[in-house]
């Protein structure tokens, strides 16, 4: 048996080697286009910033290792140019000689991933304007910051990429403008998470322009580059970082006729066969069902990746044994001195498709406060309410976020449910967790939703209440006078039961406290009191005031 594989790093790379684990006689030639086979292309944002400072722990093997160690014919620089689908042959050109020539094949495997978006504006091919995409790019970004002792660089687009290249040229001492089509930064975020981060990113000294369209590209009169704004702003600097997205590399699978989905990635079907039964797909190329929504999604993820090339050597060599369930698309970044992830669907795509769900936010330590360093960490979930299944989980803080989003990882993959949050049991001792880890505060907020002991109402709603009702701060008297929601009315939570008669009856009650526990307690009271429409403020005045900040921030979403 004979497989070719196009394309390495992530899905190219480990489908052959867990191809040549699973056939020791098989013949296996891997085609990559660039330099290098195997890297980490995850840490490349992090040489540039020279956190990561040996160029060499970037390579997880060397075209030389991964051929020796795995007995695999490994052929870099080269490009396969054409996949002849009737005669089973590719057409390979040498980069290096131009030498072009055939390579049949019995099974194929494309994992060609994606290519940045780089879009026809006026100036975009001026020095200085980079894509970031593999290891040649990186080398080219770090030299010209070199040579060109940079000061002032402009990143387009706020995805994972373009937040990790401001930070790690901020690291160098670079002044950073972070300039984003969009109303936020960090697209699969729901905008209210969203907002703890830009307000975390401005206090960096980062310019962060939302709502702003580049339309091209010059050059003044010094040299410097100018990066041109829709609303007539222009943006001098010494580097433009374009990280505007990227889209599957379909160059090949599409002039050999293989079917395409809706999203322009490669159709697959669930054991990652393409249209042809010989040729295979995976990586950041292919299109798959997402198993929340159950509708067409393409994932740009390394781990997922990785789990597809491991699925695909499997039916390659055993037949279809293995269903490949599709991703969640659980992401996490580090946003200088922040973390926050997201796994699932958010909410604000569960309302555009349809699904009904309900919103929780809450606010824990990242572990007991008693214990020195504990600092807030916010958790957001969808879930559905007729079932409680957990749709979508975002988490926000320092320490601690990638675990926490990791079990919500599991529960949302493994069709799981609040109660599954409120029953996890962690590992507890006061430097790692409390008793109530924050994935338990978060089912149990949840579970009080679900079962009708607790009814809230989220930020953006509040501004858009039609009927009157009555506004209740139930902090301290000091805290609703340091800042308050305006026209709310301030009875500390336990001063309530002394002071009912001051609270009309007949109209709704919106309450809230800092972040939220204070004003379940005061909505118990009020209901047990025969107050029949009472609604607590999901994530308390902490996440409204976060909000209402960036709402009032130039160019920002409404949170």
């Amino acid at each position: 048996m004979k497989y070719v594989i196009i394309g390495g790093v992530a899905g190219g790379a480990s489908t052959a080697a867990r191809l040549r684990r699973m056939d020791e006689k098989a013949e296996i030639v891997i085609f990559e286009k660039g330099k290098y086979i195997s890297y980490a292309n995850c840490g490349l944002p992090y040489y540039i910033g020279d956190v990561i400072k040996d160029r060499n722990k970037l390579f997880v093997q060397t075209a030389s290792s991964f051929s020796k160690r795995f007995n695999i014919d490994v052929r870099v620089s080269t490009e396969v140019t054409r996949i002849n689908v009737p005669f089973k042959t590719v057409t390979a050109r040498n980069c290096q000689t131009g030498e072009v020539y055939e390579e049949d094949f019995d099974k194929l495997v494309l994992a060609p991933g994606a290519e940045p978006v780089r879009p026809p504006l006026p100036g975009i091919e001026l020095e200085g304007i980079f894509t970031l995409r593999n290891v040649t790019d990186t080398d080219y970004i770090k030299e010209y910051i070199t040579e060109h002792k940079t000061q002032r660089a402009v990143v387009i687009g706020a995805g994972f990429i373009g937040l990790e290249m401001a930070e790690n040229l901020h690291h160098l001492g670079v002044d950073i403008h972070i300039v984003e089509m969009g109303p936020q930064i960090l697209a699969p975020l729901d905008a209210p998470v969203a907002a703890l981060v830009q307000q975390h990113i401005r206090t960096k000294g980062v310019n962060l322009h939302l709502n702003s369209v580049v339309t091209g590209f010059g050059k003044s009169e010094a040299g410097a580059l100018n990066v041109l704004l829709k609303d007539g702003e222009s943006i001098g600097c010494d580097l433009v970082i374009l990280s505007i997205g990227v889209r599957p590399d379909t160059r090949l699978a599409a002039p050999a006729g293989l079917q395409l989905g809706i999203t322009g990635g490669i159709l697959v079907d669930e054991y990652l066969h393409t249209s042809e039964p010989d040729i295979y797909a995976v990586g950041d190329a292919i299109e798959f069902t997402n198993p929340i929504t159950g509708k067409p999604a393409i994932t740009y993820l390394a781990g997922p990746a990785n789990k597809q090339g491991r699925i695909c050597a499997n039916n390659m060599v055993l037949g279809d044994i293995q269903k490949y369930e599709g991703s969640i698309n659980t992401a996490i970044v580090k946003v200088f001195d922040m973390t926050v992830g997201a796994a699932g669907v958010p909410a604000k795509h569960l309302e555009k498709d349809g699904i009904k769900h309900i919103v929780s936010t809450t606010h824990s330590g990242s572990h007991a406060g008693y214990y020195p360093g504990a600092q807030q960490m916010s958790i957001q979930i969808a879930f559905s309410p007729d079932t409680g299944q957990l749709l979508g989980a975002q988490v926000a803080g320092n320490e601690g976020v990638d675990k926490r989003l990791d079990v919500m990882s599991s529960v949302i993959k493994n069709k799981g449910t609040i109660f599954d949050l409120c029953n996890f049991e962690h590992a507890y001792a006061p430097p790692f967790s409390s008793a109530k880890d924050p994935v338990n505060i978060a089912g149990f907020v949840a579970e009080n939703i679900l079962l009708g002991r607790l009814k809230v109402i989220q930020g953006k709603d509040l501004r858009n209440v039609e009927e009157e009702y009555f506004l209740l701060d139930v902090r301290t008297r000091a805290e609703y006078e340091s800042g308050c929601i305006p026209n709310a009315v301030n009875i500390p939570v336990d001063e309530l039961r002394d002071r009912l008669k001051e609270i009309p009856v007949e109209k709704k009650v919106i309450l809230y406290c800092q972040i939220g526990l204070r004003g379940y307690l005061a909505q118990r009271i009020l209901v047990q009191h025969d107050f029949t429409n009472v609604l607590n403020l999901s994530g308390g005045y902490y996440l409204w005031k976060i909000c209402d900040d960036e709402i009032h921030c130039e160019h920002t979403a409404v949170c």
